[in-house]
């Protein structure tokens, strides 16, 4: 036999030899198969508890079936929401939770339908939330601005001022990182920097008649509808509960808004819409009372609301009232989308840094009104019907920037705007993000009346180091950089422009860029938080927020010229600590 017959029936008994041995694995993997149990179908489970503890936690896996929660105390049902419970411990994503101390004592209930078994075994009272020992310093955790413990959120609702707190209410799912049920979230701050998560202020379905959606909150100085109890003016909530037969509904709060209750003559108003920002409307001179008791009053209430009337299209409507319960319908805006928002602002006759910005012409104001999408216009407000001034609509805001709203009662008579901002934020308990607080003001510039939006002056209590860079020429190629530690920064600049056709800022690999000067300027302030980034150009008149593209510490900061030569007039970079220190 030749050398290579007997190559070939080696191989040739080798292939055989390797088959059959393949052959058994298969059948092994596939015996192994046969005997792998199946998981168990989902069931209706409930258990039975007295509460005794602070929390009722969840366990939650990110995209599992949806099953249908319960919790039942004293024999009325006091939560219902779907959520997609995680089918046993080792696929937990979070914990999601509830408070319940004000119940404690009582029996409860708790159930669930379409739930896996060994999930539901797991929902159980607790005195602490699991991986609470881990929030506010995870890796996408926003350090400069609030951010709720785990869940979902996305519109700023109901942002009003009240006995010494800002109060932010928002649109929360607290057992899902996506769009689900919807609870307006709760967190209070006495500076504008340093918040409070407090529990769940309105529950869908239990306590409203649907889902919580939009709206706004209002302090009832006057008692106009009748439901203070206390010494102090209450706290009304104003939204669309789509239960309530489409329309709007109002809750009140005599404790500071630590509990609402919901109004049973809801809904309030019914329309076809949603989203209802209401406000004060104080008269003036010239001003018509709608009747004597508005007279008497001094003003009336006005909704600005979403809605879809059949022959206005999309639209803002206006709607007045004397006591928040009764609504007359006075006109419509078209053009305009959901979460709309009226304000009136003096008119400062700069263009410059005006950091307290209450100092425009008190006699000289304008109204601006806008929607979910920010672009605004500039007009007259009778108090019934808004006329716009021009043509069109204006831009101040850019980016991941959505839904926004102004406080009420601002004590200090400055404007303060806080957003939604759309960012996903991947493998954290919770999802989306809000803007930093930042003020608005009306100026008048070259083109015209615009609006203006800079981070609220607050922002210098979180400032622990500054860095500064010497003033002087920048050659494209040749960036005045300065070395700095950390990952949180107020960076603030000043070019002149000159022949250079951009100027910017590196921040840690984040560039800044801009082309477009005012009286041969450009301005910047950057906040660099650990998920995101807002821009602030030319003293406010343009403000983006986004995603911050490089994560992590920086190590340098560099102001540049791309173009040609420009001139760095200043260059302040301060280190910030995080809200989230217990310092305040």
């Amino acid at each position: 036999m030749s050398k290579s017959i007997v190559m070939v029936c080696i191989s040739a008994f080798a292939f055989m030899v390797s088959a059959f041995a393949g052959a058994a694995e298969d059948k092994a993997r596939s015996d192994a198969k046969q005997v792998v149990p199946k998981a168990p179908k989902p069931g209706n489970f409930s258990k039975e508890m007295t509460i005794q503890k602070k929390y009722l936690i969840i366990p939650i896996q990110n995209g599992a079936s949806k099953c249908n929660l319960e919790l039942e105390v004293a024999g009325k049902k006091v939560l219902r929401c779907g959520t997609e419970l995680a089918p046993d411990a080792n696929s937990v994503d979070f914990w999601a939770y509830f408070t319940i101390e004000s119940y404690k004592g009582q029996p409860a209930v708790v159930s669930a339908g379409g739930a896996p078994e060994e999930g539901f075994a797991l929902i159980r009272q607790s005195d602490e939330i699991p991986g609470e020992d881990k929030f506010y310093t995870e890796a996408l955790r926003p350090q400069l601005r609030f951010s709720q413990k785990v869940g979902w959120n996305n519109d700023v609702n109901g942002l009003v001022y009240h006995d010494g707190e800002w109060h932010l209410f928002f649109q929360y799912c607290p057992v899902a990182l996506r769009h689900a049920d919807k609870f307006w979230g709760h967190a209070v701050s006495r500076d504008l920097i340093h918040w409070e998560e407090l529990p769940i202020a309105l529950y869908p379905v239990t306590q409203a008649k649907g889902q919580c959606f939009s709206g706004s909150a209002v302090v009832d100085h006057h008692n106009t509808a009748g439901f203070q109890t206390g010494a102090k003016p209450p706290i009304i909530a104003v939204f669309s509960d789509f239960g309530a037969g489409v329309g709007e509904a109002l809750a009140y709060s005599n404790d500071r808004g630590r509990t609402f209750t919901y109004y049973q003559g809801n809904p309030v108003l019914k329309h076809p819409g949603n989203d209802p920002k209401v406000i004060w409307y104080k008269y003036g001179k010239n001003n018509k009372p709608l009747n004597a008791e508005a007279q008497k009053l001094g003003g009336h209430w006005v909704m600005a609301v979403y809605d879809n009337t059949r022959g206005f299209d999309m639209n803002t409507a206006f709607y007045t009232s004397i006591n928040l319960k009764k609504w007359t319908e006075q006109s419509h805006l078209t053009g305009y989308g959901e979460c709309p928002e009226l304000i009136e602002l003096p008119v400062d006759p700069s263009a410059s840094n005006d950091s307290a910005g209450t100092s425009g012409d008190k006699q000289n104001t304008r109204w601006v009104i806008f929607a979910a999408d920010a672009r605004y216009a500039v007009g007259q407000f009778d108090g019934k019907v808004f006329t716009p001034e021009h043509e069109g609509k204006h831009r101040v805001h850019y980016g991941a920037y959505f839904a926004s709203q102004t406080f009420n009662n601002s004590p200090d008579g400055r404007c303060i705007q806080m957003a939604w901002a759309r960012l996903n934020l991947p493998g954290m308990p919770f999802n989306q993000a809000f803007t930093f607080p930042h003020q608005l003001t009306l100026r008048k510039t070259p083109d015209g009346i615009r609006l203006f939006a800079q981070p609220v002056e607050e922002i210098a209590k979180l400032r622990t180091k500054t860095h500064s860079a010497a003033a002087g020429e920048l050659a494209p190629g040749a960036p005045r950089k300065v070395a700095v530690s950390g990952e949180l920064f107020e960076v603030r600049a000043e070019f002149v422009l000159g022949r250079a056709k951009a100027v910017g800022l590196d921040i840690g690999g984040n560039r800044v860029t801009h082309d477009v000067a005012v009286d041969g300027k450009v301005t910047m302030q950057v906040l660099i938080d650990r998920p995101m980034i807002e821009i602030c150009i030319n003293n406010g008149a343009i403000y983006i927020t986004e995603d911050r593209g490089k994560r992590g510490a920086v190590a340098s900061v560099s102001a540049f010229a791309d173009g040609g030569p420009a001139k760095l007039v200043s260059m302040e970079i301060h280190e910030l600590k995080s809200i989230w220190n217990k310092t305040k």
